[in-house]
């Protein structure tokens, strides 16, 4: 009878050591996808912000320099123009950049690009923007 629960004792040994094993391996794993998750997230957060900060960047810098460029010109027609940069550019001021939280970020984006288009449209500009790997541009 002593053979029969040494036996039995084994079996359960191992039975235990299995599950042990088992949830060992899944904290470790959990742990290890966590991280790795983490760590991807991180990178492609930045390279989707890196994107729009230049999309951002690109569309403040054209209508500054036009809005210095159309300064001197004061008649109705280009103070349409005039208000339409300084509607772009009040847009772009108040885009929340800190804010990763920021619910409506894709739709003040496409509220800026709209406008943008719509400055282009007044100016005579085809608008072209383009996000690469190597280069941001507007090409005219």
């Amino acid at each position: 009878m002593a053979e029969a629960s040494s036996s039995s004792d084994m079996f359960d040994e191992i039975v235990m050591a299995a599950e042990r094993f088992h949830g060992e391996g899944y904290q470790e794993g959990y742990a290890e996808g966590s991280h790795a998750g983490v760590v991807e997230g991180r990178r492609y957060g930045s390279l989707h912000g890196a994107k729009i900060g230049s999309e951002i960047g690109c569309y403040l810098g054209f209508a500054l320099t036009w809005q210095c460029l159309l300064q001197k010109c004061t008649d109705e027609k280009n103070s349409k123009k005039i208000r339409a940069l300084d509607s772009l550019i009040g847009m772009i001021q108040k885009f929340p950049y800190e804010d990763a939280t920021y619910d409506k970020l894709q739709e003040d984006l496409e509220k800026i690009r709209g406008k943008f288009k719509q400055v282009c449209s007044m100016l005579n500009i085809q608008s072209n923007f383009r996000i690469g790997t190597e280069r941001s541009s507007l090409s005219f």
